[in-house]
């Protein structure tokens, strides 16, 4: 019997070989295919956008006057409050004026004296005029008598300017607001000596209502826009290119917006920017002077402009923008791309892409260029103001 049953044993290994082999190959004919990637698309449009441009900006006061004295003295009183809103010609010091008071007064004696003087010369030359033409003087005396009055006069004249410019000298010892506007805290104190036209201001008032607004913008950035515009790429906003609105410190949008005043035609060396200025009303003086302010400034009118969602664009390794498109047969591509400013929540594509191009919104990490897609719009605000 043992010898019987030993040839099965290679025949039952033979079954369970091939057993075996069958399975595998089984299950090799059992591995799915892979199918399409389903993935969210937007189609590209077309609309005119309006082109702006945020830049930062500095308050300027639009007049600034430095209080100085034009007489010498000591400070008597402060006639004002330092932060106040001043009038022009409005006290805003007094000097004391005891001695230019006296020097007036010296003035208009000597004034008083030289009329005298005057009247007396005028009676002996009208007394020696009828004399002469009777002979009973000589011409020499007469000419002499004449020539006194003249010179009388003369020193009449000559009082009298000087009674005048004492009196405006006592005048500024009245010291008075040159312009109207905001005034700031006062340099100098009651009982300090003060001289005529000295170098360091009293006090300095600023007007600021209106108030200028300088706004720094890139040379680059202004020649683009103008190249744009002699292509016909862009064309003039009108006369909303004048007007100019700003956003405050703490990002809320100042009410009252401004105009565009000029644009330097010198650039800066060193800093490669030109200078713009506007004008800003300014009646409740929520801008001070030196306020850091952002300007944002409707500059052109783009025409057709195609814009692409923000998430079907990416950058490469290199930073250069590149896209997902969908083609006729529902497979992807990169596509490289160039791109402008941002505009809402999507990118203004320059070059690349054309109207009416499938780009993957959703879904791009799943897929790679070749990959065949299944496509699912995805609805977003620029492709609903697209025409």
């Amino acid at each position: 019997m043992p010898y019987r049953s030993r040839p099965a044993l290679p025949v039952v290994l033979l079954s369970l070989s091939l057993l075996l082999a069958a399975c595998d190959g089984g299950g090799e004919a059992a591995a799915p295919a892979p199918g399409p990637v389903e993935v969210g698309v937007a189609t590209l449009g077309t609309r005119d956008v309006l082109l702006d441009t945020q830049l930062p900006g500095r308050t300027v006061a639009h007049r600034v006057a430095e209080v100085r004295p034009q007489a010498a003295g000591i400070i008597e009183r402060r006639l004002f409050k330092e932060g106040a809103l001043v009038e022009a010609g409005e006290i805003l010091y007094q000097i004391d004026p005891s001695s230019y008071r006296a020097r007036l007064a010296r003035a208009d004696a000597t004034v008083q004296q030289a009329r005298a003087q005057e009247d007396i010369a005028q009676l002996r030359s009208e007394r020696l005029v009828k004399l002469v033409e009777r002979k009973l003087v000589s011409q020499q005396e007469y000419d002499d008598a004449a020539a006194a009055f003249a010179a009388a006069t003369a020193a009449t004249a000559v009082a009298v300017a000087e009674r005048d410019l004492a009196r405006i000298d006592l005048g500024y010892t009245s010291i008075r607001a040159p312009i109207t506007g905001r005034i700031g805290r006062s340099l100098v104190t009651e009982g300090a000596l003060v001289e005529a036209e000295q170098e360091a201001p009293l006090a300095i008032i600023q007007q600021i209502d209106p108030v200028y607004v300088d706004i720094t913008q890139s040379s680059v950035e202004l020649t683009r826009l103008k190249r744009d515009l002699a292509a016909g790429n862009l064309v003039s906003a009108g006369d909303t290119a004048a007007v100019v609105r700003f956003d405050l410190e703490d990002g809320s949008a100042y009410p009252h917006p401004g105009t565009l005043r000029f644009s330097e035609v010198r650039v800066d060396e060193s800093t490669g920017n030109v200078v713009i200025r506007a004008t800003v009303p300014n009646p409740d003086q929520m801008l001070l002077p030196g306020m850091f302010v952002r300007a944002r400034l409707d500059q052109a009118l783009r025409r057709d402009a195609l814009l692409a969602p923000q998430p079907a664009i990416t950058f490469d390794y290199s930073g250069k923008p590149y896209v997902m498109r969908v083609k006729e047969d529902d497979t992807v591509e990169q596509r490289f791309v160039e791109i402008g400013r941002a505009v809402d929540d999507q990118w203004l594509v320059l070059s690349g892409l054309q109207a009416g191009d499938r780009v993957v919104v959703e879904g791009l990490q799943k897929i790679r260029p070749g990959a065949e897609v299944t496509t699912v719009p995805v609805e977003r605000k620029g492709a609903q103001e697209a025409h």
